[in-house]
């Protein structure tokens, strides 16, 4: 009886977090405050005000205000990209966060 009041609990727990992870996005899309673009650039003109697929491409629109997603890349070879830290594959240099470039 204890173990299966437990997992209730933790089963509780997960879906609490997972529910207010959301939460911000969800409260800010009810205020009209989050905007859904297309990742392509040259289609960077389609903007809804929900999520969905790009009418032009079909890809997955993204919140505009999001903050972009961290790449790391490598001191030595600057072609060596990965969403996560880690090591070069040619060196072994620990990958670094790369620099946002400006347009």
């Amino acid at each position: 009886m204890k173990k299966q009041v437990v997992i209730i609990f933790a089963v509780l727990c997960v879906a609490l977090a997972l529910l207010t992870a959301g939460a911000v996005t969800t409260s800010q899309a009810a205020q009209g405050k989050v905007s859904y673009t297309c990742p392509m650039p040259e289609d960077a003109d389609v903007i809804m005000d929900k999520p969905g697929k790009c009418p032009k491409c079909g890809m997955d629109l993204v919140a505009k205000n999001q903050e972009p997603a961290v790449k790391y890349t490598c001191p030595m070879h600057p072609d060596v990209i990965a969403d996560k830290p880690g090591k070069c594959p040619k060196c072994g240099m620990n990958l670094v966060p790369m620099k946002e470039q400006k347009k």
